[in-house]
């Protein structure tokens, strides 16, 4: 249980984000790229002042390239793993990150329904509490990317918005923090 005897808000102590493959050479022909790309970047910046770590993972980047410029910029003090299995949790990249040492994980990147997807359940596999970012993770297609959500959100993901994490990570709203964060990252 988190703070507030909650296991189903996510606390910014006991959590990570994790944001998969949004990398240079996938992100262009992602469906609604640029909406997916600004929400993960104002959860890495958010997750920066908050103190929440983060984990980057690359998909074969000798092929698909970096991460894209302004999410290396974005979170430069982020673990950056690489990865050639879909799932991030099959290959071990996350072992000693802040992933391996935190019970919940926020998810976020690219494509939903091949590395998020797959990494997603093998997280629930191994006892993570997992939420998945809907308008922080895409796909090529639509499609693709709603089977995605319907299958994660079956096999026990909690499904939320950028915005659910930014308040839940802040709790409340007589602070400094939160008029910070409010001004910055909320619409």
């Amino acid at each position: 249980m988190n703070a507030t005897g909650s296991l189903d808000l996510i606390d910014r102590h006991r959590s990570t984000l994790l944001l998969i493959d949004l990398q240079e050479r996938l992100y262009p022909a992602i469906d609604e790229g640029a909406s997916v790309l600004d929400n993960d970047l104002a959860l890495v910046r958010c997750a920066a002042q908050l103190g929440v770590p983060c984990v980057i993972s690359e998909q074969y980047p000798q092929g698909l390239g970096p991460s894209v410029a302004a999410l290396r910029e974005a979170a430069p003090d982020a673990r950056v793993v690489h990865k050639t299995h879909f799932s991030c949790v099959a290959e071990g990249c996350l072992t000693q990150t802040a992933v391996d040492a935190r019970p919940q994980v926020v998810v976020g990147g690219t494509e939903a329904h091949v590395c998020v997807l797959q990494t997603v359940l093998d997280l629930l596999a191994i006892g993570k509490t997992v939420f998945v970012v809907a308008d922080g993770i895409g796909s090529r297609t639509p499609q693709n990317k709603a089977l995605a959500i319907e299958r994660m959100r079956s096999a026990g993901a909690r499904i939320v918005s950028r915005e659910m994490v930014l308040f839940e990570w802040l709790r409340e709203a007589a602070s400094d923090e939160f008029r910070r964060i409010n001004r910055e990252f909320i619409r």
